[in-house]
């Protein structure tokens, strides 16, 4: 181990270090091997770096003999800086002296089992949140036989010192090694987006194919994406290259592109992770912090840095749903987790404010034991389920309802003032028209009340031939009611409670209240028409 001294310019190296005892560790006061190509992290957040797997041979070690096969590891070196502690080491919580401290994690979960497989040339990605210190991605990488395979991802919970796996959908990206990975989090941070590009396949044997392409895993759905970009002029495929993300850009530079290629230049490239593109410049954007975040994350030490100005792209948006800022509907994996941080945590999430302080995106709070305060993350404006919203979606509903009920009465009203014009238009013509017919003896408009009964009883009189018409006071439209086989079933019974039904047998122009009050009964009347 090196290490470098700003002040005095200097490099110094740490003599014969060892690890020490801890959760998950080898016991300690074992030396730690040199091993090669191993996967490198570092976590600032939490002072701590890890370096995955890798192998043992001629190469790295001293007095290894040319006649032993290369051995690959399994192992995961983890290193806590000087000055910072780490409840995972056996030293009482206490803070790591000038060499720093190294637990050798070598009984992880799965770790320690056949189904964890030997590898180098592989990748780590951080994310924060979904367990109390946020957790690691493995992947890619291989051994000499055999190659990790992309549809079931290696996860580590950093806090409880502990690998998982779980399963992916969608296309899987074909086995390799040696690509490099970034991660994206949405403002909101409901998603986590991993890129990964380019590497190499070294199957069959003797044989190295380099890739250009570039994939999007996004969390928690743990769903492959691929990015198509055939249209656009990319940089050549390449393999041990490395990738860094600063203002939503992801930054490439190196790696091996083959021998169909003498130089690469300028061997330096910008993908925008936003738009999926890649661009002939980096583009620095200016209101970020000194972590690089979108607001409001930037008061959080445990948010993702980098991220300021990334959006969630809309090939993204069309798996998990949600907006640029956010908002994923998607909120779990695809193939349901049964263990591990994704099955019992949750991202750190936030909420985005706009112009004037209006809530843009809000998202869920984290669940318990799954971020919160501390090196355990932290939820800044997580206002958790938007009471507000709810309700006014409920009264909205109501509105709508009685918008289209209102409607519908509106529409059962006008038909039913048509048919009491049309009636009064037949009892018109019966007035003038000859006695006997139906609706005769019905007067004509203008005529008074009392006349009008007494007339209709004097009729109904001299058609019976007795002088019963006397007492008949019945309306004109129940007299025409009594002339008609048909009434009945025109008018129904005009018995009930008043309502425009009664409004229209009585002679009565219907009212809109009547329709409102009892517009089943109303659109009957319609319909017999």
């Amino acid at each position: 181990m090196w290490s470098y001294d700003i002040a005095s310019s200097t490099w110094n190296q740490a003599q014969n270090p060892q690890t020490s005892p801890g959760d998950d560790s080898d016991g300690g006061g074992q030396p730690v091997q040199n091993a090669a190509e191993g996967a490198g992290l570092t976590v600032p957040s939490l002072g701590r770096g890890y370096y995955f797997g890798g192998h043992l041979d001629v190469h790295t070690t001293a007095g290894w003999s040319i006649s032993v096969a290369r051995v690959y590891l399994t192992s995961l070196l983890e290193f806590t800086f000087p000055g910072r502690s780490n409840p995972s080491v056996s030293n009482n919580n206490q803070a790591a002296g000038p060499l720093g401290l190294y637990r050798n994690i070598t009984q992880g979960g799965l770790q320690d089992t056949a189904s964890f497989p030997e590898r180098a040339d592989g990748v780590l990605v951080y994310v924060p949140g979904f367990g109390a210190d946020g957790i690691i991605l493995g992947l890619a990488g291989g051994n000499n036989d055999t190659f990790t395979q992309m549809n079931i991802i290696d996860v580590f919970d950093i806090a409880n010192s502990t690998w998982y796996k779980q399963a992916t959908s969608g296309p899987t990206p074909q086995i390799r090694v040696n690509p490099c990975a970034v991660a994206q989090s949405a403002p909101d941070g409901s998603s986590i987006q991993v890129y990964m590009y380019g590497g190499q396949n070294l199957v069959p044997a003797g044989s190295q194919i380099q890739y250009g392409d570039v994939w999007i895993l996004t969390l928690p759905s743990f769903t492959w994406i691929q990015v198509d970009t055939t249209n656009q002029s990319v940089p050549p495929a390449r393999a041990g290259h490395t990738c860094n993300s600063w203002n939503a850009q992801m930054v490439v530079v190196g790696g091996y592109v083959g021998t169909q290629l003498e130089c690469d230049t300028p061997g330096i490239y910008v993908f925008n992770l936003s738009s999926l593109t890649w661009q002939n410049t980096y583009t620095v954007l200016e209101g970020a912090n000194n972590l690089n975040q979108q607001k409001p994350q930037e008061m959080d030490p445990n948010a993702m840095s980098g991220t300021y100005g990334y959006e969630v792209p809309e090939l993204v948006r069309s798996v998990i749903g949600g907006s640029a800022l956010g908002g994923a509907t998607v909120t779990a994996p695809a193939q349901t987790a049964t263990a591990g941080p994704f099955a019992t945590g949750s991202p750190i999430t936030y909420t985005v404010t706009g112009t004037g302080g209006a809530i843009v995106t809000e998202t869920s709070s984290p669940k318990p034991g799954s971020g919160g305060s501390g090196s355990g993350g932290s939820n800044n404006g997580s206002k958790g389920t938007n009471v507000g919203a709810i309700v006014a979606g409920i009264i909205a509903c109501i509105f709508g309802i009685l918008a289209a009920y209102l409607g519908f009465c509106t529409w059962v009203y006008r038909r039913q003032l048509h048919l009491y014009k049309n009636h009064v238009a037949m009892a018109q013509r019966a007035h003038l028209g000859t006695p006997g017919v139906v609706g005769a003896g019905i007067p004509a408009p203008g005529t008074s009340l009392d006349s009008r009964s007494r007339n209709s009883g004097e009729a109904s009189g001299s058609a019976s031939g007795n002088g019963s018409g006397r007492g008949n006071n019945r309306t004109p439209y129940q007299q025409l009611a009594s002339n008609n086989p048909n009434a009945s079933q025109l008018y129904g019974n005009i018995s009930t409670a008043n309502s425009s039904t009664e409004d229209l047998i009585s002679g009565q122009e219907p009212s809109f209240l009547g329709v409102f009050l009892n517009p089943r009964r109303s659109l009957r009347v319609v319909n017999r028409d």
